[in-house]
């Protein structure tokens, strides 16, 4: 079992992809449980005051470090091996390689910022950064669920065949081969002969040469 936690202002905007499809079938098998953090619970004014302007000038708020501390320590379970990621547009890549590491942790603690983002410091709180890509998304609230999905897919017995893990795309560094199914011919567009010729050798060595020529190609 595998627990992630949302340290969000918006948390409940996980809950539609947290309970479908495989993440779905884990959290109700036990596999995956969610907890949700919201940040404005943390704050100690009585306006609730999770931002101010920054420091230094410049458009847009910024979230105070010491509202968001608060809320990451409020989700921290002691007893539990825990990693601590930052969602950041400006952090590393996160990759297939990342996520097989990080399903060995017990608890995934998910800090996901607003705004022009989370007062820099928060970089002395959390284990990890990742970004899922070059570009700017409104919260981190997607780019943590990213990184959950391909995570919990390592968890023991969350894929009904846990096999498949090891031909996807970037599993071993390559991508993974054309997939196709019935009807054999669609619009004069047709499966190629060799995965109709039941000879499994020549099967795999079709496929790895097109994941080798993909990987190259893409």
């Amino acid at each position: 079992m595998i627990e992630a936690s949302f340290v969000s202002l918006f948390p409940e905007s996980t809950r539609s992809i947290v309970s479908a499809s495989i993440l779905g079938r884990a959290v109700t098998a036990g596999q995956l449980k969610i907890n949700e953090i919201q940040i404005r619970d943390f704050a100690t004014n009585k306006h609730k005051t999770v931002d101010d302007t920054p420091y230094g000038g410049g458009p847009g708020q910024v979230m105070k470090v010491d509202v968001v501390v608060a809320a990451l320590r409020g989700a921290q379970k002691p007893d539990l091996k825990t990693c601590v990621i930052l969602s950041d547009a400006a952090a590393k890549p996160f990759t297939q390689a990342d996520a097989k590491r990080l399903a060995a942790y017990e608890h995934l603690i998910f800090v996901c910022g607003r705004y022009e983002g989370i007062d820099a410091r928060i970089e002395h709180y959390v284990d990890e950064s990742f970004s899922i890509g070059e570009y700017i998304l409104t919260g981190g609230e997607l780019p943590a669920l990213v990184m959950l999905d391909a995570i919990t897919r390592y968890v023991p017995g969350v894929l009904g065949n846990p096999e498949s893990l090891d031909m996807e795309s970037h599993a071993d560094g390559l991508v993974e081969h054309r997939q196709y199914t019935r009807p054999v011919d669609f619009e004069g567009h047709t499966v190629p002969e060799v995965l109709l010729s039941g000879n499994h050798q020549k099967i795999e060595a079709a496929r790895l040469l097109e994941r080798q020529q993909r990987t190259v190609k893409k």
